[in-house]
């Protein structure tokens, strides 16, 4: 096998690409969902039970969606790109130990690029407000998009990994980075202070993330990363706490919470389509 990124795509195996993923997904909502539970950092404000049977739903109907109209997805992207030749790492010689690394480098970029603009253009964030609409924020919230959104995200990320020429090798490590930092960062729980302030030097923490889910407007628009925080910092949209602090901060969209709570899945699904008030970040 050569060491050029060219070569070193189409020998990896792209049929247990699913399999990894899903057990890659199972093995840290499990750990996450047990952190929780043994060290709670807010209560809950309303019946866990319901959120979690409804968030994972739509996660599932998400995950279904996609496999079955890009079945081997990012991954499927990459594959493509590297067997004609498209892309830039597909038309240099560079090593994967750079090529690898430096693609999902960039790829994390553009997922908080997309985040930004999902909150900035109205018609996307219509679709986003039913992450933000979680009255409550733990491992479920992670997963808990609207499919139009994760549609648009997935043909940003292949058009963004084919211009790129990003080894199969370094797709498949994203996604599985995209996928568990997304449940860590928020987990309803928190790392010790002294250890906490340390990672976030990397890494976004579920004490940095919580503030982008208040529901104030100056804090929701602020720590927008997912897996990388410097971004956030590099951009001037890092926060370090909320006002109320991390017990005292309400979480959600204040239009969207109490009688009108989103939470099931059929109003999950219909929110964006919904004239109801919060259409823009930040409403109060």
């Amino acid at each position: 096998m050569s060491s050029d990124a060219r070569c070193e795509v189409p020998d990896l195996p792209l049929h247990p690409e699913a399999a990894v993923r899903l057990g890659g997904f199972l093995i840290v909502f499990a750990a996450v969902a047990l952190w929780e539970l043994a060290r709670p950092r807010r209560p809950a404000t309303t019946s866990k039970r319901l959120r979690w049977r409804h968030n994972l739903a739509l996660a599932a109907i998400n995950a279904l969606i996609i496999r079955a109209l890009f079945p081997l997805a990012a991954v499927g992207a990459a594959a493509a790109a590297a067997s004609r030749g498209w892309g830039v790492f597909n038309n240099v010689t560079i090593t994967a130990l750079i090529a690898v690394p430096a693609s999902v480098v960039v790829l994390d970029l553009v997922v908080w690029l997309q985040h930004r603009l999902f909150h900035a253009i109205p018609v996307l964030w219509r679709l986003h407000r039913v992450h933000h609409a979680d009255v409550d924020f733990d491992v479920t919230t992670g997963l808990r998009f609207h499919p139009l959104e994760m549609l648009i995200s997935m043909l940003i990320k292949m058009a963004v990994i084919v211009v790129l020429g990003a080894p199969v090798l370094a797709v498949l490590v994203f996604e599985l980075l995209l996928n568990a930092t997304s449940m860590f960062n928020h987990a309803n729980a928190g790392l010790p202070s002294r250890i906490e302030r340390w990672v976030r030097r990397l890494i976004v923490t579920p004490d940095m993330h919580r503030i982008h889910h208040s529901t104030a407007a100056d804090e929701m628009n602020r720590n927008f990363g997912f897996n990388l925080s410097l971004w956030d910092r590099c951009f001037g949209t890092y926060r370090e706490a909320p006002r109320g602090g991390n017990d005292g901060m309400t979480i959600g969209l204040s239009a969207w919470r109490g009688p009108t709570a989103i939470i099931t899945l059929p109003r999950l699904l219909d929110m964006p389509f919904r004239r109801e008030p919060a259409a823009t970040p930040g409403s109060a």
